[in-house]
C-alpha cells in the first residue's frame, strides 16, 4: 500500500479506479454568458431537502462566476456524448458556439440528449483542499430512462455492459 507524500500523480491515479459518471455543469456569469465545464465530482447528497453536490479546481477561471451564478445546471452525459463531454474538458475560446442548448432555471443551460438534468439554486460553497464544494438546492429535473450514461474510470471513457 502506497504512504501519501508528494505522490499527487500516484493518488490523482488512485483516486481513478472509482468509476464515476460525466456531467457537464453550467451557468451564466455575471455579464450574461453561458460557461460550463466537464465534471465528474457529482454526488447526490439529501433526498429531503434535495440537495446535490459538484467540485471546481480553485484554479479554475470560472470559479468566481460559477459562486456568484443563483443557479448551476447538471447535465449528466449520456454514452453517445464523448463529443460534448471533451468540448467542455478542454479550453476553446468559446464552448458554446454552435452548440444548441436550453435555459434551465436561472438560466443555466440544458443540453438534450442527456441521461437527466437537474436546475439547482446555488446554496452554499465550502473549501476542500484545493478544490471548492458546491452544493445546489435541486429545483427542477428531467430523466431520459432509455439511455445509457457516459462513465469515466482510470483515464477513459467507459460504458456500461449489458451482461
Amino acid at each position: 500500500m502506497s504512504q501519501i507524500q508528494d505522490d499527487s500523480r500516484a493518488l490523482r491515479n488512485a483516486f481513478g479506479r472509482f468509476a464515476t459518471g460525466v456531467t457537464i455543469v453550467t451557468a451564466i456569469d455575471p455579464d450574461g454568458q453561458p460557461i460550463g465545464l466537464t465534471v465528474n465530482s457529482f454526488s447526490a447528497v439529501s433526498l429531503q431537502p434535495p440537495l446535490v453536490l459538484w467540485c471546481l479546481d480553485n484554479a479554475s477561471h470560472n470559479l468566481e462566476a460559477f459562486r456568484r451564478a443563483s443557479h448551476h445546471a447538471i447535465n449528466v452525459l449520456a454514452a453517445g456524448q464523448i463529443d460534448l463531454s471533451n468540448r467542455f474538458a478542454t479550453w476553446p475560446v468559446d464552448r458554446f458556439v454552435g452548440l444548441p442548448w436550453q435555459p434551465g432555471t436561472g438560466g443555466a443551460p440544458i443540453f438534450s440528449g442527456c441521461c437527466a438534468s437537474f436546475e439547482v439554486a446555488n446554496e452554499a460553497s465550502y473549501p476542500g483542499g484545493d478544490h471548492t464544494i458546491f452544493v445546489g438546492r435541486v429545483e427542477k429535473f428531467a430523466e431520459a430512462t432509455d439511455l445509457v450514461p457516459l462513465l469515466f474510470h482510470a483515464g477513459q471513457y467507459r460504458v456500461l455492459s449489458e451482461d
